[in-house]
């Protein structure tokens, strides 16, 4: 429709986050202090027990979260990304954005998780990533 209407091909662009490191970021996320007595916070519960409800078919409301990879996946349609960035490279995401759009960007953080150390313990993470292989996939391919 927008090359119909615009004459002009549509490009999309996506972020995606490190796998473990994204949910590692909706788990401390969910441990914000107004998340108290949410039903879907996350106080309680161990970063792998929240991995491991993520992994499970029927999420509890603290574990489901979406899926990155579902999120860029091409549409019936035939839209799709045109752009992938990691997440962790902020600087090529930026120097994209302003040739792009020929600005200058500043960008602070905002809604920023509570900083603490997570790892999986090494057979969730096998479990993790043994099941989520596209996810990875497609965030290796992300150069």
């Amino acid at each position: 429709m927008f090359l119909k209407v615009c004459d002009a091909e549509l490009e999309l662009m996506a972020v995606m986050r490190e796998p473990i490191s994204w949910l590692g970021s909706w788990y401390r996320y969910r441990q914000r202090p107004f998340m108290k007595g949410k039903p879907n916070n996350t106080f309680g519960i161990t970063f792998d027990e929240f991995v491991l409800a993520y992994m499970k078919g029927d999420k509890p409301g603290f574990a489901d979260v979406g899926s990155q990879l579902k999120f860029m996946e091409a549409q019936p349609n035939g839209t799709g990304i045109t752009h992938h960035f990691r997440y962790e490279d902020q600087t090529r995401l930026r120097r994209f954005l302003e040739e792009r759009l020929d600005v200058t960007l500043t960008l602070g953080q905002e809604n920023v998780s509570p900083k603490m150390e997570l790892a999986l313990s090494p057979n969730v993470e096998k479990r993790f990533r043994r099941k989520f292989a596209a996810e990875f996939e497609l965030y290796e391919s992300i150069t």
